[in-house]
C-alpha cells in the first residue's frame, strides 16, 4: 500500500497601493497543507477601483525566482502558461479570484501568490519582480 503524500502549500500575500485609488488584494489562507492527488483551492480577494483589472496567479518554488502562471478578467480572458494549463484554474467573480489546483503532486509544492496587475518580468534570462510593496505575512 502506498502512503499518499501530505503537500504543503504556502500562500503569498500582497497589498498595492496605487495613486489613483486603492488596490487591495488579500489572500487569507496563509498555507494550505494537503494529501498528494487532491484538488486544492487557494483564495485570492481584492478591491479596485478598475472597471477592467487584469488578476494573475505566480508561482514561487524553493530556490527559484516568481512565475507566471495565469491572468484572467471578469470579461472571461484567459491565458495559462503552457505548463500550467492542464491543471491549474481561476474564475474572476466581483470581489475575488480563486485558483483551483486539480490532482495536486509534490512538486506543486510552492509559494503562490496572485496580484492585479502583472508583477513579473523576464529580463536577460532571469525573471524580476518588479512590484515593491509586498509582504509575506
Amino acid at each position: 500500500m502506498i502512503t499518499p503524500m501530505l503537500l504543503k502549500l504556502f500562500i503569498f500575500a500582497s497589498v498595492y497601493h496605487e495613486y489613483h485609488g486603492e488596490e487591495i488584494v488579500d489572500q487569507p489562507d496563509k498555507h494550505i497543507t494537503e494529501f498528494e492527488g487532491k484538488t486544492v483551492t487557494l483564495q485570492c480577494k481584492f478591491k479596485t477601483a478598475s472597471s477592467q483589472p487584469d488578476h494573475f496567479w505566480y508561482i514561487q518554488r524553493a530556490n527559484d525566482f516568481p512565475k507566471y502562471m495565469l491572468r484572467r478578467n471578469k470579461y472571461g480572458s484567459e491565458d495559462n502558461d503552457a505548463q500550467f494549463k492542464e491543471r491549474f484554474d481561476s474564475k474572476v467573480s466581483s470581489d475575488s479570484v480563486p485558483l483551483m489546483i486539480k490532482n495536486l503532486r509534490v512538486s506543486d509544492s510552492a509559494v503562490y501568490y496572485c496580484a492585479l496587475r502583472s508583477t513579473v518580468t523576464e529580463t536577460h534570462s532571469t525573471l524580476k519582480q518588479k512590484q515593491r510593496k509586498c509582504s509575506v505575512i
